[in-house]
């Protein structure tokens, strides 16, 4: 017998739920995964949440590699056209960058604050050890694809080169979030042309 959660509908409606709790996460962080705003997102019952997810951690971890494979998959997008395009640094510093802070927003407050909320997720993913095994997981992807873009551009690196790569745009990040007028993208856009010239 088929459950009515693996029916089409029942697939429809699991999809709708992982999609607001993704973007209400993006938005607003792990606190803002809560069942009745994720219903209201989804425009579904509130029963729905706990019908199609055993618990709030459970959709929290959909909604995570929902959105992670979302920015993995237009990352890969972005590879094939820098493949057939343009191979300069400052291509390469963008889409690493995409990788690593997600799109650019438009003004340089609402990117600050983007990318301060990107970090804050990164940090609190610490506290949650249901997510751990998840996030190990995604991160080989990005790094093999952040890899991949490197080698395609002409500067390969292994795998402490790209420890250190990444450190090093964490660590601009970090350092201009705590500025008066922060610029992270800015200051890691920076620190990494210069690693990679």
């Amino acid at each position: 017998m088929t459950s009515a959660a693996s029916t089409p509908k029942g697939e429809r409606r699991r999809a709708a739920l992982v999609e607001a709790a993704s973007a209400l996460l993006v938005e607003g962080g792990f606190d803002a995964v809560r069942h009745r705003a994720v219903a209201e997102r989804a425009k579904l019952p509130l029963a729905s949440t706990t019908y199609y997810f055993d618990s709030l951690d459970d959709l929290v971890a959909a909604a995570v590699e929902h959105y992670s494979r979302y920015e993995l998959a237009q990352g890969r997008e972005r590879l094939e056209e820098i493949a057939t395009r343009n191979r300069g640094v400052g291509a390469v510093v963008d889409l690493v960058l995409e990788l690593l802070l997600g799109p650019e927003h438009a003004g340089r407050e609402a990117d600050a604050e983007a990318v301060l909320l990107r970090y804050e997720r990164l940090v609190a993913t610490g506290r949650r050890p249901y997510l751990r095994p998840l996030m190990r997981t995604l991160a080989v992807e990005l790094n093999d694809l952040i890899s991949e873009i490197l080698a395609r551009s002409g500067k390969p690196v292994d795998a402490e080169e790209l420890k250190r790569l990444i450190a090093l745009v964490d660590g601009a990040v970090v350092a201009a979030l705590v500025e008066v007028d922060p610029e992270p993208r800015a200051a890691a856009a920076k620190m990494l042309r210069e690693a990679l010239s």
